[in-house]
């Protein structure tokens, strides 16, 4: 991994974990799924028009159209949508460390399949659920609401399957038409859901405009197309190794924007599941070397 994808990967890890502060920032003055759909519908038409742009066709392979359709609906109607809903209730950085168990849960789901784990492996499994269930369960009795808890690992175990199942979600240089149009998608899945779930709620603040730019710009397109990027340069092995810094810079992120109290046991959490995560993403780039 020369030095240009590491820069991309500590730069990934930041933009993504920088969602959930912001992310609770924008629920005080908005309806969680409403202004989502609003961030993917702007996010959306911009990467399509600026990949028209660029000469990038709309006309998908069957595969790649089915990936579109997949991430769109696992990765942002339920796992964005269920975690903005979850931080109406909770705090951001415990948001972001639940989210950062999806490689975790990737593993897990692959070794259910019969896929072998070496026991370094396993070890991280073991450690990395640990350190995020050691957090949940402080969190909790210190006041957090279950239900966003809940929220938050529906949507992960949501995006981890649909990272299961998708083998690749680009091809033939279409990268940002194929970012713009899965964004689309859960646009439009959000939007109906709003409607039908959600009371409509929008204060148009200088802080939601603001917050809302950030989210489109950066987490939205910057870091999408950062992490697609990063695996077209290293392959998804390497580049998930980046998620075992998503619990730091989560909380980190937290702390630093909305003021969020890190307790010790917040601090232990966050190192053992950081210490898991990479202990998987390890002994997953082992298996790789080794088959090839």
């Amino acid at each position: 991994m020369d030095v240009i994808a590491l820069l991309m990967g500590l730069c990934f890890s930041l933009m993504w974990s920088s969602a959930f502060a912001t992310g609770r920032i924008i629920v005080e003055d908005a309806s969680p799924l409403l202004v989502l759909a609003l961030r993917f519908l702007i996010s959306g038409l911009i990467a399509v028009a600026i990949a028209r742009a660029r000469g990038q066709s709309w006309r998908l392979s069957r595969p790649v159209a089915k990936s579109v359709l997949i991430f769109g609906l696992c990765q942002n109607a339920l796992y964005l949508g269920l975690n903005f809903e979850a931080l109406r209730w909770i705090e951001g950085s415990l948001a972001s460390v639940i989210a950062s168990s999806m490689p975790l849960l990737v593993a897990l789901i692959g070794f259910a399949m019969g896929e072998r784990l070496p026991r370094l492996g396993i070890a991280g499994l073991v450690a990395g659920f640990a350190g995020v269930a050691l957090i949940m369960y402080s969190r909790i009795t210190h006041g957090a609401d279950p239900t966003g808890v809940v929220l938050c690992v529906i949507g992960a175990t949501a995006l981890a399957f649909a990272t299961r199942l998708v083998k690749a979600v680009s091809a033939g240089g279409n990268l940002l038409m194929v970012i713009g149009l899965q964004m689309l998608v859960g646009s439009a899945i959000l939007a109906v859901v709003a409607m039908v779930a959600e009371t409509p709620r929008l204060n148009l603040t200088g802080q939601l405009a603001l917050t809302l730019s950030y989210q489109i710009l950066v987490p939205g397109l910057l870091a999408t197309f950062l992490w697609f990027s990063l695996v077209g340069r290293v392959g998804a092995v390497r580049a998930s190794t980046f998620h075992f810094l998503n619990p730091f810079f989560g909380v980190a992120v937290a702390a630093a924007l909305l003021g969020e109290r890190i307790t010790p046991v917040d601090i232990l959490g966050v190192m053992i599941a950081m210490a898991g995560i990479l202990a998987v993403q390890m002994s997953r780039q082992a298996a790789v070397r080794a088959a090839s």
